[in-house]
C-alpha cells in the first residue's frame, strides 16, 4: 500500500474508461473513490477545500485513489500538496470519446429533472480541450514516467500497463472493462482494434 500522502489521481476526462480504472484500483486493494462521495460531487469538495485554503483532500484522507473529479484543474496543486503521488491520464479514440459524451448529453438533456450542468453538445470545443490538457499534461510531466501513466483502457490497455506502474502484481481475475457501449459502427471498429492490440501484443511484443 502507497504511503498516507503518495495518493493516486485519475485525471482523465470523463468517459474515458474511469469506472473500469476505479475498479481494477479497488480489485488492486486501494481504497477508491469514484466521482461522488456520500452524494456529494467530489469536485466540489475539494474545490470547496481550495476556496478555504485547507489541502484539497481535507476530509479524504482515507482514500488512495480519486477518479472521474476533473481532476485535470487541480493536478499542479495536488502533485505539490500529495509529493510522490501518481497521476493517470485515461484517455480513448477520439470518435469513439465524442459520441460517448454526445450520448450521455443527450441523455441529460431528456431528464426532466436536469436543469444545470452538463446540457450542450459541442463536439469541436470538446476537442479541441482535449488536445490542449493533453498536450499540457505531457508537458508536466516530462522527464517524470514513474509519476505519470496514459492509458487507453477502451482501446484494450489493462493489467500489464497498469501493474507496471504501480508495481503490483498482476491479479489473476481478468481486467474490469466496463460501461462499454459504443454505437454500431463505432463499437464495431472498436472491438476490432481491442482484439488486434491483444493480438500484436501477444504474438509479436507490440
Amino acid at each position: 500500500m502507497i504511503k498516507e500522502n503518495n495518493k493516486i489521481f485519475n485525471i482523465g476526462f470523463n468517459k474515458s474508461g474511469t469506472t473500469s480504472l476505479t475498479e481494477a484500483m479497488n480489485i488492486l486493494g486501494y481504497k477508491s473513490i469514484h466521482y461522488n462521495k456520500d452524494n456529494e460531487f467530489i469536485y466540489d469538495l475539494i474545490n470547496n477545500n481550495r476556496k478555504n485554503n485547507k489541502k484539497l483532500l481535507d476530509g479524504l484522507e482515507g482514500f488512495d485513489f480519486f477518479a472521474d473529479f476533473q481532476g485535470m484543474k487541480f493536478y499542479k496543486e495536488l502533485d505539490k500538496q500529495y509529493p510522490g503521488s501518481k497521476f493517470i491520464l485515461t484517455i480513448r479514440e477520439l470518435n469513439s470519446w465524442l459520441d460517448s459524451r454526445e450520448r450521455h448529453v443527450k441523455r441529460n438533456q431528456k431528464n426532466p429533472n436536469k436543469k444545470t450542468g452538463w446540457l450542450k453538445v459541442d463536439r469541436e470545443k470538446w476537442k479541441k480541450d482535449r488536445e490542449e490538457k493533453i498536450c499540457e499534461l505531457k508537458e508536466y510531466f516530462k522527464g517524470r514516467p514513474e509519476d505519470f501513466l496514459i492509458i487507453d483502457i477502451i482501446g484494450g490497455d489493462g493489467w500489464e500497463k497498469l501493474c507496471n506502474f504501480l508495481f503490483k502484481p498482476i491479479p489473476s481475475k481478468p481486467f474490469p472493462y466496463l460501461n462499454k457501449a459504443p454505437s454500431f459502427l463505432g463499437g464495431a471498429w472498436y472491438l476490432l482494434k481491442v482484439y488486434l492490440v491483444k493480438f500484436l501484443r501477444k504474438y509479436f511484443k507490440y
